[in-house]
């Protein structure tokens, strides 16, 4: 059975095409930069080979057409006609409180994702033009709509509901839903599986970065809060979006400039963010162009973004109690690894000392023998890796040694801020070990990079 799969964002459509049972993916790739002057199709091939498409595509109806021609062309098509397809998935940004799981799409489905759409109007809209271009192309493939707002309905009322008179809620529904869940749900759930661990009992922060961004505290697998609210709108710095801001300035500008609900809303859903502030782009490649080329503006956008990040991550580490305390993990329990066995651990939770997209091995010799300098047992966990790969705090608290010895070469010690946990990060690189800045004394908050990866150590000399 082959199902195509959309994720029609705000100015991207992703798209996979499916063979199920089996999980096969037959093609993929996506449409970005829509709307943009500079937008392309970028796709693989089903022999492997990536291939990149450059044309105007104004609007998402456009790029599905696109997508569909490519699927079924002759020299890099997956199908030889479009009947293949038996099914079709949307990932559909607001469900509002219509809708807790995914749904088979029928007319009332789509009358109540237009009901939703003021609450998501760059996205709600955009999943809308999906659905009636494959209407429209495949009439008779049914077709399923996954909601966005589904996985966080597991938070707390303490969390989804804003301070306001309480009639607006059950009157109205204003509440705080929450976006991206198909990518937090995923994400967490892939992390636990890969670390072999289970829910209970583990405390997780996801971050889904995009055009639109959004981040998570999730507990015993569950959304227990998230940094968008009642629309997209809310949170961290975005594409063209504000994220947080103070609701009276927002009526302060409609005062002063004249401006009616439909100008306000478009300024601060499409003309703000990265591209406001740069006055450059919404896509952080341009911005990082820009900052290349001595933009200012494009160094406080992505300054900005970077902030705003570490300030939900950090917030979100208080929501969940901290990143550190016991969890289960999956063990061999012989030593022919045929049967598994799930074992109590204390320690943290959250971060990896290694950055993302950075390989290495792990090799756990915590208290085997030690004879360089004099006998002793190592107490330390070896993590190999590539030389410059950015090393990561694992948990906040303050630089409490930093600089050059014999045995471990160039390292930093971290006190944790309740002075119970020291982390020692040893053997960092030669010429540059170090965060630029970075002195004794300074706080650093888990998920900051410290330094980086070295060879150094074991020796009378760097």
């Amino acid at each position: 059975m082959k199902i195509l799969v959309l994720n029609c964002g705000s100015s991207s459509i992703k798209y996979k095409l499916i063979d199920m049972p089996k999980n096969d993916t037959l093609a993929s790739g996506g449409v970005e930069k829509i709307g943009l002057k500079d937008s392309f199709l970028k796709y693989k091939t089903p022999s492997g080979e990536k291939k990149q498409i450059d044309c105007e595509i104004p609007e998402h109806t456009a790029g599905i057409e696109l997508i569909l021609k490519v699927l079924q062309s002759k020299e890099d098509g997956a199908i030889k006609s479009l009947s293949e397809i038996e099914a079709v998935g949307h990932r559909v940004v607001h469900g509002g409180e219509k809708f807790n799981k995914s749904v088979l799409i029928n007319k009332e489905v789509i009358e109540n994702i237009k009901e939703c759409a003021p609450l998501a109007p760059l996205h709600n809209p955009a999943n809308l033009k999906g659905i009636e271009a494959i209407t429209h192309e495949l009439p008779n493939v049914p077709q399923v709509a996954v909601f966005d707002t589904a996985f966080h309905q597991t938070m707390p009322s303490k969390a989804y509901m804003y301070a306001l008179p309480y009639e607006y809620y059950k009157k109205d529904g204003v509440r705080r839903y929450g976006f991206h869940g198909t990518s937090h749900r995923y994400v967490s759930a892939r992390t636990l599986e890969i670390l072999g661990m289970k829910p209970e009992g583990t405390k997780m922060i996801t971050c889904h970065i995009g055009n639109g961004g959004s981040i998570s505290a999730i507990k015993d697998g569950k959304s227990i809060d998230t940094s968008m609210g009642l629309t997209p709108l809310e949170g961290l710095v975005m594409g063209t979006r504000c994220g947080d801001i103070d609701t009276g300035a927002i009526t302060y500008l409609m005062d002063r400039e004249k401006l009616d609900i439909k100008a306000i809303n478009n300024i601060l859903n499409k003309e703000s963010g990265l591209k406001g502030v740069s006055g450059i782009s919404q896509d952080m490649r341009d911005v990082e162009a820009g900052i290349k080329d001595g933009n200012e503006r494009a160094t406080l956008a992505r300054d900005m973004f970077v902030y705003r990040v570490r300030k939900f991550i950090g917030s979100y580490t208080a929501v969940l109690g901290g990143l550190v305390g016991e969890y289960e993990i999956e063990q061999d329990a012989n030593e022919t690894g045929t049967n598994t066995k799930w074992v109590k651990k204390y320690g943290l939770k959250g971060y990896s000392p290694i950055a993302c997209g950075y390989y290495y091995s792990d090799f756990d010799d915590f208290g085997v023998s030690r004879s360089y300098g004099y006998k002793r047992r190592h107490l330390g966990h070896d993590m190999m890796g590539c030389t410059g790969a950015p090393i990561i705090a694992v948990e906040s608290g303050y630089v409490e040694a930093l600089g050059w010895n014999k045995y471990g070469g160039w390292r930093i010690g971290i006190r944790s801020a309740d002075n119970k946990r020291y982390y020692y990060y040893a053997h960092l690189q030669k010429d540059r070990p170090f965060a630029p800045g970075l002195q004794v004394g300074d706080i650093v908050q888990a998920g900051d990079v410290i330094g980086f990866m070295g060879r150094t150590g074991y020796s009378d000399q760097e």
